[in-house]
């Protein structure tokens, strides 16, 4: 394998195949199942992130979603692990917040969509029987259009003007371009203060607020400006999404076909069975879609947390993504929309590669047309705006752009500067104008 490549084949195993074909011969949705881990003293699932089998055992049927504690993913970074808690009314449970406040003032940032529905249960949960913690709060713009240096400033404003020393902590309330925002705050204010995701759309639950990547747009490219900055953790409420529009649900599912395709097959075989419930909003099917990306995502940050190669793998179709929400103007397309077109991009080049069969090109176009995403760039996207934009991506390494590209069988995935550039041009002169 040449020296830029990197080859990635990693699944965690969460449903064994007897178990799996079983239920399948049923027909229907499959139960997504609780995994069994010894119990702690908080009574909490805990999913140490491993590759291999997982142990089942059946849920009870009518346990009460809200007073259930949570499943806890673990990112494992040494000192600076953290949990994910995952599960229905953890708003409601204040000492999941509470545990990871240390300082006696904490800075809300949340947006003019999520503040409305969320801000005030999030203060009661920071507040309730502590009264020696002070809560402020900035309400920014909603959009990625504003996902910018001067809407980051006013995090900064609110910040200085609160008087908030080193020990305060940031909470970031809404989705990805919130989490982004408030991370990069976090990073920067002081050299560094607490923050904590609290992210609200399927996008950032399965995704952007794991991991610690922050940061703000420049108008030459996404994400150009930011830094690596884990959270203290992360809480993911999963009633958050019933008041989640259609087409943001719709857009966060194309981070969760990523993983299958990358990395895990069995989890993309249960996408294909479970997408229209994914869709409907069917609880079980988006509580075990949410943890077990989740621990896809946790199981590569824990393993290289900056970057340097596997945690490239996860930007499966982002490189095109990208260009598009770049040329095309960021907020016009949501980001997964960008990517499940950018995906297909990559599947395509993939398959002129000659590195996978024609079979995994049809089902990713099946499932994401299925999910209600694009399937296409925007048709004002032409190749030379592609190739210009694509030119300042952030995997571009001495002139020479890498990309994530499928190979093998199902779930598995290169990162490569190392392929024909004709293969690429052949693919941008399919999907655009000349």
């Amino acid at each position: 394998m040449a020296a830029n490549t990197i080859s990635l084949s990693i699944s965690s195993t969460v449903t064994s195949q007897k178990t799996l074909h079983s239920l399948q011969n049923r027909g229907g949705l499959i139960p997504p199942p609780t995994l069994s881990f010894p119990k702690s003293s908080s009574s909490t699932t805990r999913s140490r992130v491993r590759a291999g089998p997982i142990q089942l055992m059946n849920e009870p049927a009518k346990r009460s979603m809200a007073t259930t504690p949570p499943t806890i993913v673990e990112v494992d970074l040494g000192n600076r692990s953290y949990p994910i808690y995952i599960g229905a009314g953890l708003l409601d449970q204040s000492h999941l917040l509470q545990r990871h406040v240390h300082g006696k003032k904490v800075l809300v940032v949340t947006n003019e969509r999520v503040a409305p529905l969320y801000l005030d249960k999030t203060i009661h949960a920071l507040t309730i029987g502590n009264p020696n913690v002070t809560v402020e709060s900035v309400i920014l713009p909603d959009g990625e259009k504003y996902k910018d240096m001067d809407t980051l400033m006013k995090v900064f404003d609110k910040a200085i003007e609160s008087r908030l020393d080193r020990r305060s902590t940031f909470v970031a309330l809404g989705g990805g371009v919130i989490g982004d925002m408030c991370g990069y705050a976090a990073a920067s204010y002081l050299r560094g203060v607490n923050f904590i995701q609290i992210p609200t759309t399927v996008m950032s639950q399965v995704d952007s607020s794991v991991g610690g990547k922050t940061g703000i747009n420049h108008r030459l490219g996404k994400n150009m400006i930011g830094a690596f900055y884990q959270p203290q953790c992360v809480l993911v409420d999963t009633d958050t999404l019933n008041t989640l529009p259609d087409r943001e649900m719709a857009s966060g599912l194309a981070e969760v076909v990523k993983y299958g395709l990358i990395r895990d097959a069995d989890f993309f075989e249960w996408q294909e069975k479970n997408i229209e419930a994914l869709l409907a909003r069917d609880p079980a099917a988006l509580a075990y879609a949410i943890k077990r990306s989740c621990e896809n995502k946790a199981d590569v940050v824990s393993q290289d947390e900056k970057e340097s190669g596997l945690r490239a793998t996860l930007n499966l179709g982002h490189t095109f993504g990208h260009a598009i929400e770049t040329g095309f103007g960021y907020g016009e397309w949501l980001h997964g929309e960008a990517v499940a077109a950018g995906t297909v991009m990559a599947v395509d080049m993939s398959y002129r590669l000659g590195w996978i069969d024609d079979s995994i090109v049809e089902r990713v176009n099946s499932i994401l047309k299925r999910a209600k995403l694009p399937t296409t760039p925007p048709e004002s996207m032409t190749v030379s705006m592609f190739k210009s934009i694509m030119a300042v991506d952030k995997k571009v390494a001495d002139g020479l752009l890498r990309l994530i590209l499928l190979k093998g069988p199902l779930g598995n995935c290169v990162f490569t500067g190392d392929y024909d550039r004709e293969a690429l041009d052949a693919t941008l002169r399919a999907f655009s104008k000349s």
